[in-house]
């Protein structure tokens, strides 16, 4: 489909992207994904997990697979696991009012990526430096301490003026020499910037060339390495860190009583978050098999483990494991039917295509191509299973508004099938209004939040 074909799958991957990083920059991705490309044994699986307990093999399962061994093994970790799990939030209690320490223990919770086992303590830690937002940093000259406590407040949406960093203005160079850690979150704090906020918007400037001075000049491997990563991948425009847990505790200043703890907690939680990506891996590729539009549709990609990536990052919490199954689906079709426009239909058929999805028509389904057939179906019973979800656990329905999700998109990407048959190029607000919605991100979106 040419130049248009081109802008738009650049598009969608920038759209799903800056979903990613809005929704949550913490994904345990980079390391526990590689091993999944290794052959494993196949378990039966019926349905999906909603927590992070582990799924149990069938009763008649007289040999236990390589999942099952590791599955009990890891029974016996957890009890271990949620006693120091335990341990912490007791600790993090105890020091909610802790100026700066409680706010470096939740930095380095967040950069471990296992916030998700202490949403409340961190809430109420939070909120406490709210509430002293003003005094805590009043006459502070401490650059370090104000630019942490104002990227972890407004991260977490509480709004704080940006104007704490004004006192630095006149004696920035001051603070810096000497202060690289401060400058490092300096830079960090600068990402949060909003439209207007100068002081900040001057901050990064400062901040980049300060750090890219010392990259030209220092001799400290581990030391120039903790600033190029933060240059290169500042926390707010990044995944989680695929730093080990390790490398990350040994960059923390001093020895700490609870980083032990901390370090055995955040190991443990990347095994779990592994074994449980494994078993959601398996019963995606399950379903994929048993949909069959692999088969039917080889003209469409056939990428489900590429597919899966979008699930694992936008949902990184190991116990919502049903909602990481479930949302690969939509995220699957839209690709697929993407592939049914820009590939393999004919004009005709595809306004046909359009025409019964916009609705949702079965007799008249009965006119299209077959493979095209197969593709309605497929869309028609994930659509309701996602429903019968939905109204089994809240009492009410969403399908029709879903049906008429995918309706949209399907015209949008008739819009776009037409632009390219014309050779006509769309002004740029139209192609824009029209690649939001082909894009497939508010159609996730409506899955995802439902």
């Amino acid at each position: 489909m040419g130049h248009l074909k081109h802008i738009n799958l650049l598009s969608r991957h920038l759209c799903f992207s800056l979903l990613l990083l809005w929704l949550n920059h913490h994904v345990l991705f980079f390391t526990v994904f590689t091993p999944f490309f290794s052959p494993c044994a196949s378990i039966s699986v019926k349905g999906s997990t909603n927590d992070s307990s582990f799924i149990r093999p069938p009763p008649n399962q007289t040999q236990p697979s390589s999942i099952d061994k590791e599955e009990t093994h890891m029974d016996d970790l957890r009890i271990k696991h949620e006693e120091k799990v335990e341990r912490l939030i007791d600790f993090l209690n105890e020091v909610v009012n802790e100026p700066i320490k409680s706010l470096i223990i939740i930095n380095t919770i967040q950069q471990l990526g296992v916030e998700s086992l202490f949403r409340e303590q961190i809430k109420a830690i939070l909120q406490w430096q709210y509430t002293h937002f003003s005094s805590l940093n009043h006459s502070k000259d401490d650059v370090y301490e104000i630019a942490l406590r104002f990227r972890l407040l407004r991260q977490e949406g509480y709004h704080v003026p940006a104007d704490v960093f004004e006192r630095f203005n006149d004696k920035i160079n001051g603070f810096a020499e000497g202060n690289i850690k401060g400058m490092m979150e300096l830079y960090e704090a600068s990402q949060m910037s909003i439209e207007g906020e100068d002081i900040l918007n001057e901050a990064e400037a400062f901040s980049s060339k300060f750090l890219n001075a010392i990259l030209t000049c220092d001799h400290d491997h581990e030391q120039a390495r903790m600033i190029e990563s933060t240059l290169r991948y500042p926390y707010r425009k990044s995944f989680a860190r695929s730093l080990e847990p390790q490398t990350f505790v040994n960059d923390m200043p001093g020895a700490n009583s609870w980083m032990e703890d901390l370090l055995e907690v955040a190991n443990m939680e990347r095994r779990i978050v592994h074994s449980v990506h494994r078993k959601e891996i398996h019963q995606i590729k399950k379903w994929w098999k048993e949909l069959g539009l692999g088969e039917e549709m080889k003209f469409s990609r056939d990428q489900p483990l590429k597919w899966y990536m979008w699930s694992m990052a936008i949902i990184t919490d190991p116990r919502l494991s049903e909602l990481r199954v479930e949302l690969i689906k939509p995220i699957s079709l839209v690709y697929v039917i993407d592939d049914v426009f820009d590939v393999r239909g004919t004009a005709d058929e595809l306004i046909l295509f359009t025409e019964v999805i916009g609705r949702w028509d079965n007799a008249g389904a009965e006119q299209l191509p077959e493979y095209m057939k197969v593709c309605f179906r497929a869309l028609g019973d994930m659509t309701d299973d996602f429903g019968d979800i939905i109204f089994k656990k809240y009492g009410w329905n969403p399908t029709g508004f879903l049906k008429k999700m995918w309706a949209n998109l399907c015209n949008a990407f008739l819009v776009e099938f037409q632009w390219n048959a014309s050779g006509k190029l769309p002004n740029a607000d139209d192609y824009l209004k029209n690649g939001t919605i082909t894009s497939g991100v508010p159609l996730v979106l409506a899955h995802l939040f439902f």
